[in-house]
């Protein structure tokens, strides 16, 4: 999918996948906006390009919109999108990417006509199937953990082959390499990379290192 002419990332390359980015997305929540970029650039040279900046803060799309400039490495995306408004509003922010915890006909009809690539959210096999029937065949399982984690997502792959999927909720260092071990995920989100007191202290270096041990769990 190639973003329009507007967009703001419509001069880069377009991606094929939000699940092919790295093995690992981190889930920030932005609190203050200048964490953003230096956050940004741990994650980067960590070896997480593929950051997911959650729209659960006043300053989610300013914090979006300051990677998207500063960062040239990072894929920067929109979490928790819930409304179409959300799409559009992320896109011209410079979102190169859409995630959001679950899905409806308006919302979905917004992230396929967004320009860029997107994960709708699912924990049941109804809703599987019904994004399968629209043409979706990427998506988000959440909440991971609490719907089910990695037998479910084992239970779906002998039916459901075609869908592929982005665990998050409840992930963590432990429990990610079971579900990159699964065929039918190809990333995992999670925040453990980004410690509160970490980003409090403004210890990017610890962000670095922690974000290096993530990259390092796929199979």
């Amino acid at each position: 999918m190639v973003s329009p002419p507007s967009s703001p990332s419509a001069s880069l390359s377009p991606l094929p996948s939000v699940l092919e980015l790295a093995p690992v997305v981190p889930v920030v929540v932005v609190e203050d906006v200048s964490d953003a970029v230096p956050l940004a650039r741990a994650l980067v040279a960590g070896g997480l390009p593929a950051i997911e900046v959650t729209l659960r803060t006043p300053v989610a799309l300013d914090a979006i919109r300051a990677i998207a400039d500063a960062v040239p490495d990072a894929v920067v995306g929109a979490g928790t999108v819930i409304s179409p408004a959300q799409v559009a509003d992320s896109v011209a922010a410079g979102a190169r990417f859409l995630v959001s915890p679950g899905w409806t006909d308006a919302l979905l009809d917004a992230m396929k006509g967004s320009g860029v690539p997107f994960l709708p959210g699912v924990s049941t096999t109804s809703e599987v199937v019904a994004l399968l029937e629209r043409g979706v065949t990427d998506m988000k399982f959440f909440p991971a953990e609490a719907a089910g984690g990695t037998a479910y997502l084992k239970s779906l792959g002998g039916p459901l082959p075609q869908a592929r999927f982005c665990p998050t909720g409840g992930i963590g260092p432990a429990v990610a390499p079971e579900y990159l071990a699964l065929p039918n995920v190809l990333c995992v989100g999670g925040s453990w990379m980004l410690p509160a007191d970490a980003i409090a202290d403004g210890d990017w270096a610890r962000v670095e290192k922690l974000a290096r041990e993530a990259a390092g769990l796929a199979p």
